[in-house]
């Protein structure tokens, strides 16, 4: 019978809190470090469920260490975390088994010494791998624009449980959310891509195409959804978690419904019905943040067309004209990364994000 579920976070804090800590304490009595559940998976953004168990997840954390302590403890911490770890944490094997052709690390008994999920590593290293960058050292624009959203949550989420070192925290501080400046510009941007589309509901259905007017109804209702949690400075996460964090804001209970409605209907007008509630309603989040000066927040034909749409670009350029940074101000309208490039390949790859991210931002990496 499979243990009681329990987080990951609080799985995670147990292990160090339990088994790690006091190992370290035993055999490295005085070494400074810093403890923590940040980075990829489910259970740092706090989405994690029992059907989240079957792999990669478990008891796991970061340890990081000074460079020169990397150097000369790291393999021995290591190795003895292999041989004195207690093979389960709250019922969960602490032995992280890679299994398949995908890399992917299952739960299983130990035979010997046990593949622990403990990385050990020091912060430069972790932080430039996770965001191609090291924020220890500065935040420039481009630094920002060439982070996946998924990236800065997964940095500032999780848990930290110790932080000798003093590092993580201020990094998390720092990270927690875009500077103003760079906020306008990403909501202008996504406000411009609703612009783009906004007509095509209608038009699709027009001509006959009904499965093209249901694919544009709901790659709008993603953008909504994006732009919602960036209003609430949520930072969006990747299309699997997008509807759940969703979920957690207080404009859901009322735009949920509205979403769903038009995802699901079957004719075009109701698709556009529907829709045009929703852009109402997320006007009127806009015109509450105070951003900007109010923006008349309802729908109208478009120009001579018979398709009721919110004209979109219209946030986009009260917007535009808030934005103090000048390189922002004059920037194509394509935002950060991930509102411009929808691969999972290309935004796994930081190297490749910053050269992109750099096409669109020559030579003007400053800081905001």
């Amino acid at each position: 019978m499979p243990p009681a579920f329990v987080s990951g976070v609080e799985l995670s804090g147990r292990l160090y809190h339990e088994a790690v800590r006091p190992l370290l304490s035993r055999h490295f009595p005085g070494l400074t470090h810093t403890a923590a559940l940040i980075g990829p998976g489910s259970e740092v953004l706090g989405f994690d469920t029992a059907r989240s168990t079957d792999h990669d997840w478990g008891p796991r954390l970061q340890l990081f260490l000074r460079p020169d302590d990397l150097a000369e403890h790291g393999a021995a911490i290591s190795d003895v975390l292999a041989e004195r770890l207690p093979t389960g944490i709250a019922g969960y094997s602490t032995n992280l088994v890679p299994i398949g052709d995908h890399g992917t690390r299952h739960l299983r008994p130990a035979r010997g010494p046990i593949q622990h999920g403990v990385v050990v590593t020091e912060p430069g290293a972790w932080l430039t791998g996770h965001l191609g960058f090291d924020p220890r050292h500065g935040i420039t624009t481009l630094d920002w624009l060439a982070t996946p959203a998924q990236a800065l949550a997964e940095l500032t989420a999780g848990q930290v449980f110790h932080d000798g070192l003093d590092q993580l925290h201020p990094v998390r501080r720092r990270l927690a959310w875009y500077p103003d400046d760079v906020w306008r510009y990403l909501l202008a941007c996504q406000w411009q891509r609703i612009s783009q589309e906004e007509p095509f509901v209608g038009r699709c259905g027009d001509v006959g195409d009904d499965l093209g007017s249901a694919i544009v109804t709901a790659r709008l209702a993603r953008d909504l959804i994006r732009l919602c949690l960036l209003l609430n400075q949520v930072y969006p996460p990747y299309g699997k978690w997008l509807g759940s964090a969703f979920a957690r804001l207080p404009c859901a209970e009322r735009l949920a419904p509205v979403l769903t409605a038009a995802v699901a209907a079957t004719d075009w007008h109701d698709r556009e019905h529907h829709l045009a509630t929703a852009y109402e309603a997320v006007a009127a989040l806009h015109n509450e943040t105070g951003l900007t000066e109010p923006v008349d927040a309802r729908t109208r034909p478009f120009h001579d067309r018979p398709y009721r749409v919110l004209h979109a670009e219209r946030f986009t350029a009260a917007l535009i004209t808030t934005i103090h940074d000048p390189t922002l101000r004059h920037l194509p309208l394509t935002g950060a990364i991930d509102q411009f490039v929808d691969s999972t390949d290309a935004l796994g790859r930081r190297t490749l994000t910053r050269r992109l991210a750099q096409a669109v931002l020559p030579d003007r990496t400053e800081a905001p």
